[in-house]
């Protein structure tokens, strides 16, 4: 739970590990901001600037992990030298196992030998972002130098690197100062054209489809966006030290409290007491984005308006997720670069069950404790039966306006139900208390999910089809498709294609 909010060494207290990771990510966007105004692309070079953001990294992971930050640099290393040795035929496998076996044995380590659910060195939260970017890569290496071109989706198409990257790029792409302590997951095309500071270019999609293109020889500023991000973070932090501590999830499993109340009051505390506990979130992900734009990285072009936009690597959508009306548009918004990390390594690449194998990985990867695979497991119910449910029954109530406002109230509560009463295991982390809570509400949704997906129809998947991609689970198509058209970073490292080719590259991708 406290993998991006309280990164800490084994000497401090809770409140100081907080303490410690605000301040060092204060330090980062103070950084940030010195990065991108002396060490300006236009200013120095592209090995200065990936010396300079690896060093203050390595620096930072030192002073909030000491000596287990040699972790990020071992698991790094590895990776690097089996990328190396294996070559680019099979060398995403072994990168794969690899990063995310190292992983999961400093997971074990670090919940079952010295203090489990305490606070314990918690160096695990950067190694997590650490294999995202390992095993990213590793793919998107395989893609753009031993598949055909013909063979890839135009996401992977377009994702792919066609040359192998040098020590310093990777340990920068993995350790740079910017994400090395809360993320978020970004390409690696992306950061080395951030780092080489290439001319800004604009897409802007017309009504007819037709495409405006153009060039920036300066850079847009993102501090009005840095300035926004911070007060969120700022009001994320007051809700966080104010209600958040009143509304303890531990509370739903409270023996008094589950005999004497209502079976409404119930569900109203289990969702308010999951809601509380969302801004903490909010305000570590939301600075660590705020962290990349004083840089100058997560420039996404223009909207229709002319309004620049700064949310290429966000992570999170608030309102989306505090309104969702359907546990699909929750999950899309929330821990968005991870929902992309495990649909382009996983789901697309699946050959069978995707949506399973996807929500098992995503359980390995968060972590050892079981609460997290009850709530991964459960919620491969919840996505089957919302999908069923959402694909019979939904067109019936669109027509009208005023059916449709009635459908999404009780889409939207029935949503807050169910989110809330799957996630309560990843809190409560252990066995005990999360099969207390679930038999106290009788399994109810469990229940319900198997008889709908029993009375309900559930369209299935074929590999390579186009119905494949219609029916992802979680993650929706079009964040990707507006990140293809509307991403102003195109990398370098293709030598065997032109800037060109890959602006048509992405408008392709769009259209299909």
């Amino acid at each position: 739970l406290s993998d991006y909010i309280a990164p800490k060494c084994t000497s401090l207290s809770p409140v100081s590990a907080q303490v410690n990771f605000v301040v060092c990510q204060l330090f980062a966007l103070l950084a940030a901001v010195w990065f991108r105004t002396y060490l300006h692309s236009s200013k120095t070079s592209p090995f200065i600037r990936h010396v300079v953001a690896t060093l203050l990294g390595l620096y930072l992971a030192l002073f909030c992990f000491g000596w287990y930050a040699l972790h990020f640099v071992i698991q790094s290393g590895i990776s690097y030298y089996i990328m190396i040795i294996i070559g680019v035929e099979n060398m995403h496998k072994y990168c794969f196992v690899f990063a995310l076996g190292y992983l999961t044995v400093c997971q074990i380590t670090r919940v079952y030998i010295f203090d489990y659910g305490q606070y314990s060195a918690d160096f695990s939260g950067p190694m997590m972002i650490i294999t995202q970017k390992i095993t990213s890569l590793a793919f998107e290496i395989h893609d753009g130098m031993f598949r055909k071109n013909e063979d890839l989706t135009p996401s992977q198409r377009c994702l792919a690197v066609r040359r192998m990257p040098s020590l310093l790029e990777y340990l920068s792409y993995n350790c740079n100062f910017m994400g090395i302590l809360a993320g978020p997951l970004c390409s690696y095309k992306d950061y080395i054209t951030f780092i080489e500071g290439r001319s800004y270019q604009l897409q802007q999609s017309e009504a007819n489809g037709k495409e405006d293109t153009k060039y920036e020889q300066t850079d847009p500023s993102p501090n009005i966006a840095v300035a926004q991000k911070l007060l969120i973070c700022g009001l994320s932090l007051l809700f966080h030290m104010t209600i958040t501590k009143t509304l303890p999830v531990e509370y739903n499993i409270d023996d008094n409290f589950r005999a004497t109340a209502s079976w409404p009051v119930r569900f109203f505390y289990l969702y308010v007491s999951l809601m509380a506990a969302r801004p903490k979130y909010y305000f570590a992900w939301t600075l660590a984005d705020a962290i990349n734009n004083a840089a100058g990285f997560g420039f996404r072009g223009y909207d229709k308006n002319g309004v620049t936009r700064w949310d290429l690597i966000s992570n999170l959508r608030i309102q989306q997720i505090e309104f969702s009306t359907s546990f699909k548009m929750f999950l899309d918004n929330w821990n968005i670069q991870t929902a992309l990390w495990l649909k382009r390594v996983c789901y697309e690449r699946a050959t069978f069950s995707p949506t399973i194998q996807t929500f098992i990985l995503s359980a390995i990867w968060h972590g050892v404790y079981p609460g997290y695979y009850l709530t991964f497991l459960t919620g491969v119910l919840m996505t089957l039966a919302a999908r069923a449910i959402r694909n019979n029954i939904r067109h019936y109530f669109v027509e009208s306006p005023a059916v449709k406002l009635c459908y999404d109230i009780v889409t939207w509560m029935a949503t807050q139900a169910a989110i809330s009463y799957t996630v309560v295991p990843f809190v409560l982390l252990s066995v005990k208390p999360s099969f207390t809570f679930y038999s106290s509400c009788y399994f109810c949704l469990h229940i319900a999910s198997i008889l709908v997906l029993l009375v309900f129809p559930l369209k299935r998947t074929q590999k390579g089809s186009k119905k494949h991609e219609s029916v992802q689970p979680v993650w929706s198509r079009k964040l990707e498709e507006e990140s293809l058209l509307q991403k102003n970073n195109y990398s370098t490292t293709n030598n065997s294609f032109s800037q060109k080719q890959e602006i048509t590259c992405r408008y392709q991708a769009l259209k299909q």
